[in-house]
């Protein structure tokens, strides 16, 4: 029996890039059962009047960057290309492309390569030019995936998918849930996979 683990992941989170670089390999090596919830973390966000990173505070920017390149260099990824266009402009596009993919059992591909794309070559997620691209290393028509992203199905999903984030008391992302607890942070991601280890 596989233990059972869910993510509430949303493009445009800057630690996000670790998760989305490392999230598959863990999962195959813990034989983990992943359930995966795209959601808009800046709605949660925006409602509890958190700001993380504004520009303003350009040493707490400054400190994220180095420690998400220290983190990646720790976990053998590879070098970002700090700092990369942050905050996303079209941050909801990025997230409801996800809706879509993780319906056909490809979040985790998408994630890797608009993270990649974002992260490696300072593409902007949720640009034409890096959801093409994303489609692309994915082997998709952009067109058709587009024309099924923006539809008020994958609308009304992604704000149900939110809704239901908000109800379970998530305020940030990645966070995994394990039965009823919440770790929030590509840091804990170990942590969530040993408690489920622990908890079948």
């Amino acid at each position: 029996m596989s233990d059972k683990l869910t993510a509430y992941l949303s493009v445009g989170s800057t630690y996000s890039f670790l998760t989305a670089l490392r999230l598959r390999d863990l999962i195959e090596q813990h034989s983990i059962d992943l359930t995966i919830v795209p959601i808009s973390i800046r709605s949660i966000m925006k409602e509890m009047n958190n700001i993380p990173f504004p520009p303003e505070k350009a040493s707490k920017v400054n400190y994220m960057w180095r420690d998400i390149e220290r983190r990646a260099e720790l976990y053998g990824l590879p070098k970002l290309k700090a700092p990369v266009p942050y905050p996303l402009k079209e941050f909801d596009r990025a997230n409801l492309v996800g809706v879509v993919l993780n319906a056909r059992g490809l979040f985790l591909n998408y994630f890797e390569a608009t993270y990649r794309a974002w992260f490696l070559d300072g593409i902007e997620a949720g640009s034409d030019e890096n959801l093409r691209q994303s489609m692309g290393v994915l082997g998709l028509d952009w067109v058709e995936i587009r024309e099924k992203a923006f539809s008020e199905e994958i609308r009304l999903i992604y704000e149900a998918n939110t809704n239901r984030a908000r109800d379970l008391g998530i305020f940030g992302v990645p966070s995994f849930i394990v039965e009823n607890e919440i770790f929030w942070g590509d840091d804990r991601l170990e942590d969530a996979i040993a408690f489920s280890s622990r908890h079948l």
